[in-house]
């Protein structure tokens, strides 16, 4: 289960189109447990998140066997006093990942980048990099030859466009994570009730629905072994209100390969910011 990072957004906003909520922090200290039961090591955070830091801290101490990897966020507090700010949250030493969260902060101002390899140098962090969204920002970040060893992603059935990277960054050593496994909860979402925005998208659902009926599996086991199955893939994020959650997710990893391809024309409802 190593390859599965949990996602901790949930634990501190409301997230996702199906999401059930917040969960309670004893939820919370349920999941936490079932997950290092289950051989996850890495956990996926954020200072934007809410108060998901806080919540972790205070669930995960004095057990400091997970890896964290948490993001700065767009603002004007200081990589380093957002860093220490994380850690005391957390109540870690260190963390084993810190993430550019917004790609506009590094376009408007490369030399934060600085900041960041600092932090690596001091030895707080172990790993740093990027949250993406667009294949242009990777670019951009590739011609300015800013050095990275860790990418989170969007990746999924259905948006496969950072495809064509995966193989160049794993040769150069670049840990790859992926988010959006199921599509902010989209592939779940009950086909005839899908908002006026999202109706070009029930076509390539029916399709995942065949695809699920031909091979005799669930839509979850279909999109997260899709993900687990791809070689250059480090990292594979899932977000869970529950521990049964967890679980069913847990219970979805096969060895069945996922032969399909299903290619979305309408790319903008791809990115969940473009839903609303």
């Amino acid at each position: 289960m190593s390859k599965l990072v949990l996602g901790t957004v949930q634990f501190g906003l409301q997230y996702g189109v199906n999401s059930a909520g917040r969960p309670s922090k004893e939820a919370v200290k349920g999941i936490l447990a079932e997950a290092a039961k289950s051989g996850v090591t890495t956990l996926d955070t954020s200072s934007a998140y809410g108060n998901s830091e806080e919540i972790l801290g205070e669930c995960i101490a004095p057990d400091k066997s997970f890896k964290i990897v948490s993001k700065y966020p767009k603002g004007s507090t200081p990589v380093l006093e957002m860093f220490n700010s994380s850690l005391k949250r957390l109540q870690v030493d260190n963390l084993y990942g810190y993430l550019l969260h917004h790609f506009e902060v590094y376009k408007n101002n490369p030399k934060v980048w600085d900041e960041f390899i600092s932090l690596k140098e001091s030895g707080k962090v172990k790993k740093i990099g990027f949250s993406l969204y667009s294949t242009e920002e990777l670019d951009f970040i590739l011609d300015n030859k800013s050095p990275f060893d860790l990418i989170q992603v969007p990746f999924n059935i259905f948006d496969k466009k950072f495809l064509p990277f995966m193989k160049e960054l794993h040769e150069k050593g670049v840990e790859i994570h992926v988010r959006s496994t199921f599509l902010q909860g989209l592939f779940f979402k009950d086909r005839n009730a899908l908002p006026e925005k999202l109706q070009p998208m029930k076509k390539y659902l029916l399709q995942l629905d065949e695809y699920s009926k031909q091979n005799d599996l669930s839509i979850s086991e279909m999109a997260l072994n899709y993900n687990l199955q791809n070689p250059y893939i480090d990292g594979v994020l899932i977000g869970v209100d529950n521990v049964e959650q967890l679980k069913m997710n847990l219970n979805s990893i096969k060895d069945t390969p996922i032969d399909l391809e299903i290619e979305v024309k309408e790319k903008e409802l791809l990115n969940p910011v473009n839903w609303n």
